[in-house]
């Protein structure tokens, strides 16, 4: 039985790793480029982060944003991000089809330069690492399969390390014990690692990051407060009651001069500044870096954060500063706000896990800590591969060999606890059951020999 459970494992560690190779492969060489997407930029895009504009008068930054918006046709400003020195303001415009372009306006609010976000390199590298920079839901759910599969390649390699004694001392090894040996040893060694890394990862995909979203907002003992899940609106008594709920008429943007926030989607044109609202925010001591969210609706607010994980350099702050308040858009005055204070034990996890995971939690060690665990999986994926090609015979897949024997009780507790565990994996191994299922019943036809 034991000997059935170690070929099993290897089988499926087998095909698994022969399927999900390539997916790996891209996804660790994409999450390396991440891990230092703030150092790629602050160089690639010195200018645009740290530059100044040919001109020195100094305005105000509504009249910075009133001066993007006309120069880039089309385009209305969504967010402001507001760093702090030496990074220039970030203005994030949206057209009519949802492309963005991101604007830098210098200390005295010029336009600096433009950026088409699609492009930039973090965007690229997260694209690549989430979405294969293909999109669409198929390559969404392969990613987080991959990612999954990938733990139960981890799983399944300690156990066939320790069952098969591959790290015992052998006189005169032969090169398939040497490039075996080293698979399992830093194997071993990277699991836990390489485990943390992925589950942390695992908030940002489409099936099971939906499920924890979700968990986190059906339980905010656990999860978030109900505050972040549900914004509140602003305070419309400005606005006459007989006219309230009126289409407001559009403005032509040359000819406008009734205040600099005409034309902003959601904002009214008594709605405070953007300067306005800074010196609120300055009131109630929050400090740069943060972002500005503008409302959407008539009734919405102005949403300020600060974020542990927000992909924009110069804009990540510690899990524990991070911060949503939310700011009346016609008085100015804060609403309410929610704070890592508030947050459940869940959304504290996570908090500190994405930060982890994307290698900025407590700087460069954690870069170099990711970059090490990294390039120690692609070396496992390469010893794994030499491994293979030593025992693989010519013009065939020299799998290992197929089970004849019943699956045994720990075999099937094992999967069933990763596939609970990770539902995605838990829906294709279902799937490899069939197959499996579909191949037993026709060897047994043909030959009434068990093919597991």
């Amino acid at each position: 039985m034991k000997k059935s459970n170690y070929n099993r494992f290897w089988r499926w560690h087998f095909y698994a790793a022969l399927f999900i190779t390539p997916l790996l492969i891209t996804l660790t060489l994409s999450g390396i480029g991440y891990l230092f997407y703030t150092n790629v930029e602050n160089q690639a895009y010195d200018h645009l982060f740290f530059g100044k504009s040919n001109k020195t008068e100094q305005l105000t930054i509504d009249e910075g944003i009133e001066k993007a918006t006309e120069h880039y046709k089309g385009y209305t400003v969504s967010k402001v991000i507001v760093l702090d020195k030496p990074y220039n303001t970030r203005l994030t415009m949206t057209n009519n089809d949802g492309d963005q372009k991101y604007v830098f306006l210098d200390k005295n609010y010029q336009i600096i330069g433009s950026q088409n976000a699609k492009y930039t390199f973090s965007n690229v590298m997260r694209e690549v690492h989430s979405q294969l920079f293909v999109g669409g839901t198929f390559v969404n759910y392969l990613v987080e399969l991959a990612s999954c599969w990938a733990i139960f390649l981890m799983f399944s390699g300690i156990y066939m390390t320790l069952k098969g004694r591959a790290l015992k001392k052998k006189q005169n090894p032969t090169k398939r014990q040497k490039n075996k040996k080293w698979h399992a040893l830093l194997g071993t060694v990277i699991t836990i690692p390489m485990i943390v890394i992925i589950f942390t990862g695992l908030p940002w995909s489409v099936f099971m990051g939906n499920f924890i979203y979700s968990a986190a907002q059906e339980h905010p003992s656990i999860g978030f407060p109900t505050l972040s899940q549900q914004p509140p609106t602003s305070n419309m008594s400005e606005i006459p009651w007989a006219t309230r709920k009126n289409e407001a008429p559009t403005s032509d943007q040359t000819h406008s001069h009734h205040g600099d926030m005409a034309n902003m989607p959601g904002i009214s044109d008594n709605s405070i500044s953007v300067q306005q609202l800074m010196k609120e925010i300055e009131s109630e001591h929050i400090s740069k870096p943060y972002s500005i969210i503008y409302p959407s609706t008539e009734d919405g607010v102005y949403t300020v954060s600060k974020g542990s994980n927000t992909g924009v350099t110069g804009l990540d702050v510690s899990p524990y500063d991070e911060i949503t308040t939310y700011f009346d858009q016609y008085s100015g005055k804060l609403i309410s706000k929610v704070g890592y204070d508030q947050y459940g034990i869940l959304a504290k996890w996570f908090t500190w896990g994405i930060p982890l995971h994307e290698g900025h939690l407590f700087g460069w060690p954690n870069k170099i800590l990711n970059l090490a665990i990294c390039l120690s999986f692609l070396l496992v994926i390469f010893w794994g591969f030499k491994t293979w090609l030593s025992r693989k015979k010519e013009s065939s897949l020299s799998a290992p060999p197929k089970v004849s024997s019943k699956i045994t009780l720990s075999f099937i507790v094992f999967v069933v606890i990763l596939g609970v565990v990770m539902p995605l994996f838990g829906i294709s191994l279902l799937v490899v059951l069939i197959i499996e299922g579909m191949i037993f019943y026709i060897n047994k036809r043909n030959s009434g020999e068990i093919a597991w």
